[in-house]
């Protein structure tokens, strides 16, 4: 056993001389049997971390963090937009961040290069959604479903250039809102133009006008224009560019890029400068070119119904109808808008702003039967609000206006002016929570009164609920108003009824 217990050693000492080794040398010896270790100086022997060279922490391009005072106004913008999609009877639905990649390219062809695609375990081809309307086309058919008012809110990825001073992000937030089933013509269409011309205005971002316009009367413009009908995809891609090119770079495109002829882009020209209200409308019904296209003049006839809705509605004054209008997403069959800012938040500085549309869609009637086996059709109507450009309209107002923003709810903070009362100050704010008030306290046994109430003002807590030795005695409590600095007792059991009483007169 000493001879076991001796090689045990030797192999220890051999172990630890391949370990160790220089430009500090480590010899080991037995002596008495111990090993000892006769020279070492170990402290450099652990090499320092490599710095990665050129080593930035950032987010990735084209997507960004959201700070807590972000994450209020955000929240605001999506409880007015949410609350009026309930307001019209809209049902939630969520859907996955990813989707197969043949259900996105079934009709998104043209976006195939602005997709992330990845792929599972599984051996599936996925791709990261690129909207939500879409998957919810693809979930009506999966589920056989008819008809369904929805809303869904959701991030959506597209590989694209970003151009963060526009509100354009690789990865947002969109907001929709769809009406699916069969219904007599343009009701659920001018429902839509209602909820986004409700939105912007609880918004109160401005003056807004919404452009309207039909695929069906793009199409026969393209066609009596002389357009290919091979090209009618790739010049309605070019069209849509129109809200941030100029005709003229526009037409270059379509004649240089894909090979449009001159004249026919020159006629094209001729409509894509109109817009106006039912005038404009009436006057196509009688051009004599529009009037040749059996599809233009049916476009043409449900936008004149359109236009009787609104009226209703009481929003007309709001609608243009723009012969400008393409929206590229090939899905669309009928009606399409787009809502743009006027003279955005003009009172507070930011006039100069240009974020493109801020609400867009349209009729896709095709879209589900697509994904149908049968082919079967669920007419669909519906918008989508641009989340992350309003947001950053609403940023810049409120930067030029110095508003400030709670990052957080809490109503009341549990303050003690003297020591040892932590104990108490556990079982006020414990009460507090259980009746539903939002309440704080410092994770400190012994705080100091003024830091706690410094705390109160920094963060915008209105009342502040005081425990200590006087209180104690009395079987009271201070309650402290943080604006107007007044204090007054109250009885420790009438605690809770008191601040629901504060609370309620705020």
């Amino acid at each position: 056993m000493p001879q076991l217990g001796l090689l045990c050693r030797k192999a220890w000492a051999a172990l630890l001389s391949q370990l160790v080794r220089p430009p500090h040398a480590v010899s080991i010896r037995t002596v008495g049997g111990h090993s000892q270790i006769a020279e070492a100086v170990l402290t450099s022997q652990l090499k320092p971390r490599e710095e990665k060279p050129n080593f930035v922490i950032k987010v990735p391009k084209g997507t960004r963090d959201l700070s807590p005072q972000q994450m209020v106004v955000r929240e605001k913008i999506l409880d007015t937009v949410v609350s009026c999609f309930k307001r019209h009877g809209a049902k939630g639905l969520d859907t996955p961040a990813f989707e197969l990649k043949d259900m996105l390219t079934e009709k998104s062809e043209e976006n195939f290069g602005l997709m992330y695609d990845l792929k599972d375990q599984g051996g599936e081809l996925l791709s990261l959604r690129y909207d939500l309307t879409v998957p919810f086309a693809r979930y009506l058919a999966m589920n056989k479903l008819k008809k369904m008012k929805r809303y869904q809110v959701g991030k959506v990825w597209r590989r694209e250039s970003p151009a963060i001073v526009q509100g354009r992000y690789r990865e947002f937030c969109q907001c929709d809102f769809d009406i699916a089933g069969q219904f007599d013509p343009m009701i659920p269409d001018a429902e839509c133009l209602k909820i986004i011309c409700e939105i912007l205005s609880g918004l109160q971002l401005g003056d807004f006008l919404i452009k309207v316009n039909d695929r069906r009367i793009v199409d026969g413009m393209f066609a009596v224009c002389g357009v290919p009908e091979s090209k009618f995809r790739t010049i309605c891609a070019s069209m849509d560019k129109l809200d941030k090119m100029s005709w003229k770079d526009v037409r270059h495109e379509m004649v240089v890029k894909k090979g449009l002829a001159p004249e026919v882009a020159d006629r094209i020209g001729d409509y894509v400068q109109c817009h106006g209200g039912i005038s404009l409308l009436e006057e196509m019904f009688q051009d004599p070119r529009l009037s040749q296209s059996k599809q233009a003049l049916e476009g043409l006839r449900d936008l004149k119904l359109l236009f009787e809705y609104l009226t209703l509605f009481g929003i007309a004054e709001k609608i243009s109808f723009d012969l400008s209008l393409a929206r590229g997403l090939d899905y669309y069959t009928g009606v399409i808008y787009e809502a743009v800012l006027l003279k955005p938040a003009a009172q507070a500085g930011v006039e100069s702003l240009n974020v493109g549309s801020v609400a867009a869609g349209g009729r896709y009637d095709d879209l589900v039967a697509t994904f149908d086996p049968k082919g079967y059709k669920v007419p669909c109507v519906g918008l989508s609000i641009g989340v992350e450009r309003i947001f950053y309209i609403v940023e810049q107002k409120m930067k030029i206006l110095g508003e400030k923003v709670r990052t957080s709810e809490t109503q009341v903070f549990v303050a003690t002016p003297q020591k040892n009362f932590l104990r108490e100050r556990l079982k006020i704010i414990a009460e507090l929570w259980d009746a539903g008030i939002k309440a704080e306290m410092l994770y400190k046994e012994n705080p100091k009164l003024l830091t706690q109430l410094h705390y109160c003002e920094d963060m915008g807590i209105p009342l502040v609920v005081i425990i200590g030795e006087q209180e104690q005695k009395e079987g009271t409590l201070k309650l402290r108003s943080v604006a107007s600095r007044e204090e007054v007792a109250i009885k420790r059991e009438n605690l809770v009824a008191e601040i629901q009483k504060q609370l309620s007169l705020s």
